[in-house]
This record gives structure tokens, sequence and C-alpha cells, in this order.
């Protein structure tokens, strides 16, 4: 599955990203992936083109872009459990520096080259993410409706994004959420704030896992989880593009 590293010029210079596509010259529907926050590495890399496999033009930004080129940080190869302390006291920062406006201020940006590239097809895309990614993906959603058809995110903060962020959601959504993050009654509460707001999504508990379930460079990692995450993922792209 062909990779290319791209440049996208925002508001606040190029981001580097990653894009996978099937290599066939023909468009394809489009996909804006946002990285959990350890950012984007080979373990995004393989989930990208694994999506791109299935018929889609996926883009993963760098959204730490504006302190270098990914890799930002000098990441171990694996993420264990005596790794985490270190790795997470460099990472936080960074996702501080990032606040939603610089998210928002982003995404258009980011929509704006996917859909330009000459390998994806007219019409709406969708946006999905992991972690802090996840968050971006559903104010990205939020910000973009007219563009955004449809969104997912995986062991993310998306109550984060709020009732007024929710009530701008068009897009059908998947939340796909850790056992670690969530109690059934915060699931509760989470998905009466969709329901109210008119979203029409599925938000669900995913057995046996804990944060980071998706990452397999991560001790999170839970393979039943992550085909869970694509057993929902592709059918909801499938419906929406």
């Amino acid at each position: 599955m062909p990779g290319t590293t791209l440049q996208i010029p925002t508001a606040d210079g190029l981001a580097d990203a990653f894009a996978a596509f099937p290599d066939d010259g023909e468009p394809h529907p489009g996909v804006l992936m946002y990285a959990d926050g350890f950012g984007l590495r080979p373990v995004l890399r393989d989930l990208a083109r694994e999506l791109a496999q299935h018929g889609y033009y996926v883009l993963v930004p760098n959204f730490f872009y504006r302190h270098g080129p990914a890799p930002v940080l000098d990441l171990p190869g694996f993420i264990g459990e005596d790794e985490r302390p270190e790795v997470f006291a460099r990472v936080l920062p960074l996702i501080e520096a990032h606040p939603p406006e610089l998210v928002l201020r982003d995404a258009g940006a980011y929509l704006a080259f996917l859909t330009a590239q000459p390998e994806v097809r007219p019409g709406p895309v969708a946006v999905t993410g992991y972690c802090i990614g996840g968050l971006h993906a559903v104010r990205t959603a939020a910000a973009h409706p007219d563009r955004v058809a449809a969104v997912a995110a995986f062991h993310a903060p998306v109550g984060a994004a709020g009732p007024d962020a929710f009530s701008q959601l068009a897009a059908e959504a998947h939340f796909g959420h850790a056992a670690s993050d969530l109690t059934p009654e915060t699931l509760g509460e989470l998905n009466q704030a969709l329901d109210a707001a008119g979203v029409s999504c599925t938000s669900e508990i995913y057995p046996d896992t804990v944060h980071g379930f998706t990452m397999a460079d991560t001790d999170a990692f839970r393979p039943a989880g992550l085909r869970r995450h694509w057993e929902r993922l592709l059918p909801l792209l499938d419906r929406a593009l």
C-alpha cells in the first residue's frame, strides 16, 4: 500500500503528514486520521495503511508540527509501564500547548488539503482519531458539518467537546471507549448528552480494554479491542462515504 510524506500549508507554517491510499489510479473517499498523544509514528502509519487497503485515502497530520517534524519526541520502540512516566512527562506539555483554538485553526487546513488531493474522490470525508486525537476528530467534525459525514473516536475523551460541539455534529458517529476510561454510569451520562444533541451515533465501552488499546507499540494494546475498532469503523465509513 503506497505511503508518502506530505507538507500541509497552515496558517502557522507547514505541517508534515503521512498519507496512504490504494495504488489503482482511482479516486477514493478521504479520511482524516488524528494520532494519539504520542504523535505520528510507525504504528499510526500502519493503521493508515490498513484503512487504505479498504479503499480510502488516509491523511495523518503531525498536529504537533509547531514543535518540529515527526517524530517530535524520541520515543522508545515500545512504551511499557517503566517508560510511561518519562514519556508522559514529555508528551503532556505538547498536548497542553495545543488548545482547541489551534485544533480548529488547523482542521480547516487539513480538510482543504485532503479534499484537494487528486486521489481523493469529491464529496464528504470522514474524520477519525485516537486518544486526544479522537477529541480533535469530534471538534473537527463539529466545526465542519457540511464536509464531514462520519466521525469516529477511540479511547478518547470525547465528552470534553461538550454539548455545544455535539449540537453542531451532522456526521454519523461511533465512539469506542476503553473500559478503564468510563464506568457504565458515566457512559450513560455521555450518551444522554449525545442523544439530547441529536447526534446519530453508537457509543460503547469495549470489554476488557484499557486506555490506548488500539496502539500496538504500547502495553495497553488489546488485539480484540483493535479488531472491534475495525468492525465498528469500516461499516461506518462504508455507510457514510
